[in-house]
């Protein structure tokens, strides 16, 4: 427009952007909790109200208001197709379709409703239940619905093998290992309690026990054939321990309990996780506790915390976030300008102080490194399962706010990163529990559909970590950096992404990937490193957005494309910025996006879920997700373009931190 100075939509522009970053700040500070934390919802698919449902009618106790909650809720998630899916936007999936079709059935809605045709018929399509994984049809044999010679047999005896066997039960999965010990025990009693319904007419032709075999490789010699066979052993081993012939049984079952009731302790229920945790119950009562035993009523209870209840519908969070957002949210309201000294944030410290984890849980079995016990869990209590991804984010959030006592926090810094920093693997990477749980044999195992017997490295958790030692100025010389900076070119995708872990998908790895290099001050005009950023403009969106859905996890074709969502358009903008040009089109377009969208009272609306549990099975939606990241993205592009005018903020491209420059003593690893 003629006549107006050209810094005028920048001042404009700039103005929104406080606008946005302040009402961003002022929703998080006000669902801050009491005592300093934040945690909220974690919204997943409608199998967890379904699972309990069947559970109910198993255990013989069924409340018909809740069971009506329970059916409007599974009926809200139902798809046009007559199918359930497992994300948002997702197409209909056969083991979401069929337990919420038998949660329907058990409370008592007629086959021939029309919502129930149409299930029926996904159902058929999606191939039945010869095509549910393991675990779901185990619930279905619990019922009478599934013959148990036709499942994966899940052997006690597993918790017995020494580290001595190539293949033991630690080189499971943390998550696998507190799921399988409770199936394990119901494989062993088979308490089953039939039910008055039936599902022979999701079976093309009725019922037929040939259908429900396991399918073999078409290769002879596979190791999936192998495990085919010897599940047969299995099964001739079980006819044997049910006559009392059987050398370890008792021995293995007794270990097996004695583990699941150790594993509660300390814990919000088995793993403070939904499926484990309703194994675990099924478990104690398959063992002949009653229901007034302490350890049922525990269990119970743990279960009901996980429960959200209205007038009119109950549905169910898989486990809770505390942890994980108490510490994002810390970063970003520092970010966002409030002052380290601030109550609120200092209160905030001390809160993730009192989570730091001063015990030896399970990843002492892969690393049995002699290191001082620390490392903060996800939920608000698992002693068991200290995770690398959460400490690294938690250290980072109280490098920013030393709270209440800069002593304390210091000497727990210390000693989280040099506990995190030894669970580097053989390639250079980290998982998020073990170290080096990788044993791909694993895999072929039939009862390992659920996809995720494994712990294995990542690109997002390892670029973590170096985000975090660039913080405690480490540098490229370092010999974990440099294995770590290898293990990230290795597993770089040919298009300049990389594959996210724990994040939906590629946008999460690159945004992550991208910042973790900037924070070990890689020089960033590498062809490698400029290859990434190239494919995040490549798949921004006309809208200025980025966007990225869960089939990217079983069709890499779809990476980078979905609906824009808040959370992953800050995630491409951050990773974008680590370059240093806030004025690029594409950083200017997707913090325009964030602006235009955010909501008056501070927030962002998002439907897509972008959080990753077992990538093909489970998905996780962050409430705290939409709110969190865009308020980061937003401060750091402000800080970024005082930068850029010669003002104070960033050095180096790194956060800004603060008066609290200390670095720890832990001394890097020179090459």
């Amino acid at each position: 427009m003629a006549g107006v100075p050209a810094s005028q939509p920048d001042t404009q522009d700039n103005s929104k952007l406080e606008t946005a970053i302040g009402r961003s700040r002022d929703f998080l500070l006000s669902q801050q909790k009491p005592d300093g934390h934040w945690c909220f919802e974690l919204m997943v698919d409608a199998t967890l109200v379904a699972d309990m449902v069947a559970y109910h009618h198993w255990n013989g106790k069924v409340d018909t208001e809740w069971e009506r909650k329970a059916v409007n809720h599974i009926f809200s998630m139902q798809l046009e197709d007559g199918g359930w899916n497992i994300y948002y936007g997702g197409p209909a999936e056969v083991n979401a379709t069929i337990k919420c079709y038998l949660a329907l059935k058990l409370a008592g809605i007629d086959r021939t409703d029309p919502r129930m045709l149409k299930a029926r018929e996904m159902a058929h399509n999606l191939g039945g239940p010869a095509r549910m994984n393991t675990f779901s049809k185990l619930y279905l044999a619990l019922l009478g619905l599934y013959p148990w010679k036709h499942l994966p047999t899940i052997p006690v005896e597993v918790i017995l093998l020494g580290k001595f066997f190539h293949v033991n039960f630690y080189e499971m999965s943390s998550w696998s290992r507190s799921m399988l010990v409770p199936l394990s025990i119901i494989n062993c009693y088979k308490p089953t309690r039939p039910v008055d319904v039936s599902l022979d007419e999701l079976y093309h032709d009725g019922f037929h026990e040939r259908d429900l075999k396991l399918p073999k490789d078409p290769e002879f010699l596979t190791w999936r054939n192998f495990f085919i066979h010897l599940d047969k052993l299995h099964k001739l081993a079980e006819w044997f321990a049910k006559r009392n012939i059987h050398p370890f049984r008792k021995r293995a079952l007794r270990k097996a309990e004695n583990w699941m009731l150790e594993h509660c302790e300390g814990s919000n229920g088995l793993a403070a996780i939904f499926p484990a945790m309703l194994n675990c119950l099924i478990a104690l009562k398959a063992l002949g506790y009653p229901d007034d035993h302490p350890e049922v009523l525990r269990a119970e209870r743990e279960l009901k915390n996980l429960e959200h209840e209205t007038e009119d519908r109950v549905w169910i969070e898989p486990c809770l976030s505390p942890v994980w957002d108490t510490s994002i949210i810390q970063i970003c309201l520092h970010a966002a300008g409030n002052n380290p000294d601030d109550p609120a944030l200092a209160k905030t410290t001390d809160w993730l102080l009192d989570k730091e984890l001063r015990f030896r849980g399970d990843w002492q079995f892969k690393n049995p490194v002699d290191v001082e016990p620390s490392g903060w869990a996800f939920e608000y209590e698992n002693k068991w399962n200290a995770d690398v991804d959460d400490t690294a984010m938690v250290l980072m959030a109280l490098r920013r706010v030393p709270g209440n006592d800069r002593r304390r926090r210091d000497e727990a810094m210390e000693r989280g990163l040099k506990w995190m920093l030894t669970f580097q693997c053989k390639d250079g990477g980290w998982g998020a529990f073990d170290k080096d749980c990788t044993k791909n044999i694993l895999e072929k195992v039939p009862f390992a559909d659920h996809n995720a017997m494994l712990d294995p490295e990542c690109a997002d958790i390892t670029a973590r970590i170096l985000e975090l030692l660039g913080q405690e100025n480490f540098g490229l010389e370092d010999l974990q950096v440099k294995k770590a900076i290898q293990f990230l070119r290795d597993n770089q995708e040919k298009d300049g992404s990389w594959y996210g872990r724990w994040g939906v998908n590629y946008i999460y790895g690159t945004w992550a990937v991208l910042r973790g290099l900037r924070s070990i001050g890689m020089d960033m005009n590498k062809p490698w490193v400029l290859r990434a950023r190239d494919w995040l403009e490549s798949v921004q969106r006309e809208d200025g957005g980025w966007g990225e859905r869960c089939n990217t996890y079983d069709d890499p074709i779809y990476k980078g494309q979905g609906p824009s969502t808040a959370s992953q358009t800050a995630w491409a903008v951050m990773g974008l910025q680590a370059f240093g040009e806030p004025q690029r089109k594409s950083i200017r377009r997707g913090i325009k996006y964030l602006v235009d969208h955010q909501n008056p009272d501070g927030t962002w609306t998002e439907d897509e879920i972008t959080g990753t549990g077992f990538p093909s099975v489970f998905y996780l939606k962050y409430d705290s997700y939409r709110n969190a990241w865009p308020l980061l993205a937003l401060a750091e592009q402000r800080d970024l373009q005082k930068l850029l005018h010669g003002r104070n903020g960033h050095a180096n491209g790194k956060h800004r931190l603060n008066d609290d420059t200390d670095q720890l003593s832990v001394q890097p690893q020179r090459a």
